[in-house]
């Protein structure tokens, strides 16, 4: 039996990435159905490490308290060598930082995974199909998408659902960047690593952050992720086999004796993975589009996998909403390629240089690493101004009105205090809203302010840590796009934005209604 219905977003994985897009786009409205193979969510853990830029994104699904509950505040990262002597000590631990949450938070992602999805279900404009595998994915000119799926153990046959939009969220592996035609750019990494994740109330040493082991012979990563839960990660060299239980217990035994047979040492996973660098050449087909891992894949080095897949369903979400409910250009689009490909990029080959950095080399070149690499780390202040890094701005586009190349704050995400407003104190963006926003040092000009209206932005005249940003940013105001980053500045006596008719034909459907 073929069933056919009609839906205005379909999202292919309900991975976090599939099941945060759902949920921004039902913050805004939208209906999604989501479809995911498995049954059942993945139960073992995998991403383990987020930053304070992704904790706000939380923020904007909803689900940041919970998350704050079964996740766990990190230190910061040590650079130590093969005899765990400190090489460099990278502080990240601010507890409110530029985001306004710890600066690298520790999890178990089936918990994160857990939380998203129960506001998935509790949510009515998102609708969740597990054990639903999609089979075909096509487009017909500029109508709707057809979704073609089989649902497990189901004597039904194929089914298919027509969309307005599609999301890949499916992973790695995609089925929907092949259905768009996308290749992937090899981004010149690939390196096979033992990952060991253990529940244990053995005294583990740790110092409650990340150590990174810069031993080219046999680099490692070790983490406490929870009260009794632990990580190791260990490169493996080619075509070596996983280790056995004998030489987990010497890898290991740096940081915790472990007994003959691992008693008193719960594993909970021992597997192994090939971490690689690649990039899609292509994001988007129409109104087919790819997130997450079906769009780039990165070394763990920096912990910016699943980061960097969050951040694609907050740039990607609104602009689509704006499109399917309020008849925004269809090039709004457009920007999420733009603006996400080269972000991403710039990340995947940071995790890279960073891998490099830390475990690549052997003989003299590891030598000379490791000298440029403690001569480089013994500069006065580096250490702090790296660890306290945020990610790169967005590149100047139709979207990002800067106006002068490398500084101002167009592009940069508008950082997040806690203030007071209505008689109560909270973070910005609760006070903000799902929406735009304007942040003023003074009254808004008339003309300023009808933009604002016509955007149904927020508007807000600020003081205090918000109004010393936009002056070092030499800005009277800000335009907030949905996702915190700044449209559009005032500049200091100005009476207006910089560039309204360039971004204001991609938002409305009507350029005329905003002057």
């Amino acid at each position: 039996m073929t069933t056919v219905s009609r839906v205005p977003v379909v999202i292919v994985g309900a991975g976090p990435v599939g099941v945060t897009a759902a949920l921004l786009l039902a913050r805004r409205g939208v209906r999604t159905v989501v479809l995911e193979r498995h049954p059942d969510p993945y139960p073992l853990p995998r991403a383990v490490a987020m930053d304070d830029e992704t904790r706000r994104i939380l923020q904007a699904v909803g689900i940041h308290e919970e998350f704050a509950a079964v996740a766990r505040p990190a230190n910061g990262l040590r650079l130590v060598d093969a005899r765990h002597r400190v090489m460099a000590e990278f502080r990240r631990d601010d507890a409110h930082g530029y985001h306004g949450f710890p600066q690298t938070t520790l999890y178990d992602q089936p918990e994160l995974e857990r939380l998203l999805r129960e506001a998935l279900t509790a949510h009515p404009a998102c609708e969740l199909r597990s054990g639903t595998e999609v089979t075909g994915v096509h487009q017909e000119g500029e109508g709707p998408v057809r979704v073609t799926f089989r649902r497990t153990g189901s004597e039904d046959g194929e089914e298919h659902l027509w969309a307005d939009a599609v999301l890949g969220c499916d992973g790695a592996g995609s089925l929907i960047r092949e259905a768009i035609g996308a290749g992937m750019e090899d981004l010149r990494f690939e390196e096979r690593w033992a990952v060991l994740d253990v529940r244990t109330e053995l005294p583990v040493r740790t110092w409650e952050g990340v150590d990174q082991v810069c031993d080219p012979a046999q680099p490692a990563t070790f983490m406490r992720i929870g009260a009794d839960r632990y990580r190791w990660e260990f490169r493996l060299a080619e075509d070596a086999p996983e280790p056995d239980r004998a030489r987990l217990r010497e890898l290991v035994a740096p940081w915790v004796e472990v007994p003959p047979g691992f008693q008193g040492v719960e594993v909970l996973r021992q597997t192994s993975y090939t971490f690689r660098a690649r990039i899609a050449d292509r994001w988007r087909r129409g109104r087919v589009l790819l997130l997450g891992d079906a769009a780039h894949q990165t070394p763990p080095f920096i912990g910016q996998g699943l980061c960097a897949g969050l951040r694609d369903a907050h740039n990607l979400a609104w602009k689509l909403a704006l499109v399917l409910q309020q008849g925004a250009s269809e090039s709004l689009l457009d920007t999420y390629q733009d603006e996400r490909a080269p972000h991403a990029r710039h990340m995947i080959r940071l995790a890279v240089a960073t891998g490099w950095a830390m475990t690549g080399g052997r003989g003299r070149a590891a030598a000379v690493r490791r000298t440029a690499l403690g001569a480089v780390c013994r500069v006065p202040g580096l250490t702090a101004k790296v660890a306290a890094h945020h990610a790169p701005p967005l590149s100047s586009g139709p979207l990002v009105r800067r106006t002068r190349p490398g500084r101002g704050l167009a592009g940069t995400l508008c950082p997040q205090p806690w203030i007071t407003a209505g008689g109560g104190r909270g973070r910005l963006d609760d006070v903000l809203g799902d929406g735009f926003a304007l942040l003023s040092t003074r009254p808004p000009a008339p003309s300023v302010r009808a933009v604002a209206e016509a955007l149904g932005a927020r508007v807000m005249v600020v003081e205090d840590a918000l109004a010393a940003w936009l002056r070092a940013g030499r800005a009277d105001a800000v335009l907030l796009r949905p996702d915190r980053v700044v449209l559009d500045t005032v500049p200091p006596g100005a009476a207006d934005f910089t560039g309204t008719a360039v971004w204001a034909p991609l938002l409305a459907p009507d350029p005329a209604s905003v002057p």
